[in-house]
């Protein structure tokens, strides 16, 4: 019986292991930015993230694993041990090997999901040698993103419903007694009749809504990048999930995390700590680019040309957005 119940147990976690695994490969198709019915973490576009994926596998699999048996277990008891098919009780009052058994392997298991951790933590705090070190530091409700050996400094500020309509018919529907003044049209019903004009152009543009800001800031792929963060006011978190990477901003304080970015494209987050009525209107968004388009980018930034270091981004998303979809009919 008990032969047959372990075999259970590994052919159910087997299965669902291959099902979530399956489930997931299809979620990750959105590496950078959340999908709809995503199951699991971000794809990962740095090693840090890729051994964070792993340690989340592994201890989700323990984790189900031990459920399966226990919910097997006490099944089986329940049937084995009623009143029914054992009317004369057991007067066992221990059995020492159980009980070493079940002290035993609990520590063995969780000894085992300590050591990838443990690797994990080293891997996070070990700061190899920087490549670019930029100060991203937190306001209410913006990120200014400081490159450091650059002197350059980059505002960025969430696009909202508002900025992609007035982008695309002008400012003409938003003066007095047009169909979008904000002396008419105020509230809840302003906000969702934004949101339901804006949502073609929102695909038009192939940006995430609530993800898109501004100006993005731009790295080298396969290039060390030293992020210090630091507020300007309250507690903010500078957070991109497919980076691994997730540091609270304090006031007063810097605090120093790293990142190497090893594919192209642009990787989206936002701030992760409750900071005010705003707080959904802070996002963040690093588009990973060979070395000579950041080159080019900086070197107009530094020319205090903004708006061609703009083109330079939007040229290389769209290359990197038809170079995905080439990819995608392919496979």
């Amino acid at each position: 019986m008990l032969r047959r119940m372990f075999g259970a147990v590994a052919i159910m976690a087997a299965a669902y292991c291959a099902g979530a695994i399956g489930t997931m490969t299809a979620a990750f198709a959105g590496t950078g930015q959340p999908v709809d019915g995503q199951m699991g973490l971000q794809g990962p576009a740095t090693p840090v993230m890729e051994h964070i994926n792993d340690l989340y596998s592994v201890v989700n699999i323990t984790i189900i694993a031990i459920t399966i048996f226990v919910l097997l277990l006490m099944l089986y008891v329940m049937y084995r041990f009623s009143e029914k098919n054992n009317p004369t009780p057991s007067r066992t009052t221990h059995n020492v090997m159980l009980e070493v058994a079940w002290t035993i392997i609990p520590i063995l298991i969780l000894v085992g999901i300590s050591i990838p951790s443990f690797r994990l933590l080293f891997e996070q705090y070990s700061f190899p040698k920087p490549d670019l070190t930029i100060k991203a530091t937190g306001n209410a409700w913006y990120w200014d993103h400081e490159y450091l050996d650059q002197k350059v400094t980059i505002t960025s500020t969430v696009v909202s419903d508002e900025d992609v309509l007035k982008a695309k018919l002008g400012d003409a529907p938003f003066k007095k007694g047009a169909k979008y003044d904000s002396d008419v049209l105020t509230g809840v019903a302003r906000n969702k009749v934004l949101y339901e004009d804006s949502a073609a152009i929102w695909a038009e543009r192939k940006e995430p809504r609530k993800l898109a800001v501004d100006q993005a800031i731009a790295v080298p792929v396969n290039k060390t990048v030293h992020l210090l963060v630091t507020s300007n006011d309250v507690i903010h978190s500078w957070t991109i999930p497919s980076f691994g990477v997730k540091q609270q901003a304090v006031p007063g304080r810097t605090a120093a995390v790293w990142f190497r970015a090893t594919k192209t494209g642009t990787f989206y987050g936002q701030c992760s700590v409750l900071c005010g009525k705003l707080h959904s209107a802070m996002p963040i968004a690093v588009q990973v680019v060979e070395q000579p388009v950041y080159d080019s980018w900086m070197a107009a930034l530094q020319a205090k040309d903004k708006k061609k270091a703009a083109e330079i981004l939007k040229a290389e998303a769209l290359r990197v957005q038809g170079g995905q979809s080439v990819a995608h009919l392919n496979n």
